[in-house]
């Protein structure tokens, strides 16, 4: 199969769906790869090092998008970039489609086959090619975090480890999954006074068990969530229905009671965000302030850390892109019933049904749409 690797286009965006290791094995296996110039330059990948693991390179994006039976790619397409899909496709990226009605049609008009990184699943119900970038991202809310809290960024001014006789910063983290729990590491690391609220109380217990006393748990409930981040210096949304829009588990009315200067991370920007006041930022402009609170709603956090993140999710992808290309999609898909959980478009109809439920649109069974 030709699989094509462009250059990524969203802003500050330099994850590339390829290393040149990857491409490596991928020859390896007899496929050809086609890889857009300087798309992985800015992360320290140069042409010259895809060329000698194999990979053709390509003067433009519609080079790669005219000629590849399969695009891999690190984020969602960009209208320029669905503009150039045609009908059979297949296009293997995060899409996070249900707060984005526009990208859902425009992949539905494209008749492209479109599986989305986010929804594939394992056999132990996580989520294993979102697991990699939820990690960074939790871990790097905590840094955002820290530095927002400080004075010069709108922040009240809170060294979130605090110092000998100054107590530390609180640090909310609701949410006890993988974005989550990568945050509760960062925080207390840091030496924040950290409480994690969730609903599932076997998570909680399993999070209490590696913390101790370090940090306090909550069962989620309205009051538990207000009282939390009321008192809360720096708020992390880590919040997640798979493939579904988060829920708004703060309300705008809880934002205009915190505390002046203090910070809120809504990790789950990609799927809508779990804070009524969050709106999308990106890394150029990522943060802006409602009722004196700052807010990072940056949709691409791990685009910051673009090598490491890079790296984390080729080991998580490249598996399934193989089998891809080894199998054909709908052998590959009709074998695996965690990689069918990823199509959630298939020639011009919605495959996936949380993202159905979400825009009130027509809904057709995988299966069904596969003809298996």
């Amino acid at each position: 199969m030709l699989i094509g690797i462009p250059k990524e286009i969203k802003s500050f965006e330099h994850r590339v769906g390829m290393t040149p290791a990857s491409v490596r094995e991928a020859i390896a296996l007899g496929h050809d790869i086609l890889v857009e110039k300087n798309a992985g330059h800015e992360i320290g990948f140069d042409d010259a090092e895809y060329e000698a693991a194999g990979a053709m390179i390509a003067g433009s994006s519609s080079e790669v998008f005219g000629k590849a039976e399969m695009v891999l790619k690190v984020k969602e397409p960009q209208p320029s970039e669905i503009s150039m899909l045609r009908e059979g496709q297949i296009l293997f990226t995060y899409l996070h489609l249900a707060p984005d009605e526009s990208q859902t049609q425009a992949l539905i008009d494209s008749g492209c086959i479109a599986i989305a990184y986010e929804t594939v699943t394992d056999d132990r119900g996580g989520l294993p090619l979102l697991a990699p970038m939820s990690e960074v991202a939790g871990r790097m809310a905590v840094q955002a975090g820290a530095t927002c809290l400080e004075i010069a960024n709108g922040g009240r001014g809170v060294l979130l480890g605090g110092v000998p006789g100054v107590a530390p910063g609180k640090v909310v983290v609701i949410g006890g999954g993988v974005v989550g729990s990568n945050s509760i590491f960062v925080a207390t690391g840091m030496g924040g006074q950290v409480t994690v609220i969730d609903r599932d109380i076997r998570r909680l217990a399993e999070i209490d068990a590696q913390y101790k006393s370090l940090i306090t748990t909550r069962f989620s409930n309205q009051t538990s969530i207000e009282e939390e981040v009321l008192s809360a210096d720096l708020v992390i949304g880590a919040v997640l229905v798979p493939g579904a829009e988060a829920p708004k588990v703060v309300t705008a009315d809880m934002v205009k009671r915190m505390k002046r200067g203090s910070v809120i991370v809504d990790v789950a920007i990609d799927q809508g965000g779990c804070i009524e006041t969050s709106q999308p930022t990106t890394h150029a402009h990522p943060t802006y302030i409602v009722d004196d609170v700052v807010h990072y709603c940056v949709t691409n956090m791990p685009g910051a850390v673009a090598r490491t993140s890079t790296f984390a999710l080729n080991n998580a992808t490249m598996p399934f892109a193989l089998k891809i290309a080894e199998m054909g999609v709908a052998r590959a898909l009709s074998n695996d019933p965690h990689l069918m959980k990823g199509l959630n478009i298939h020639c011009g109809k919605l495959t996936y049904q949380a993202v159905a439920m979400a825009q009130n649109r027509d809904y057709t069974p995988p299966e069904i749409a596969l003809e298996i």
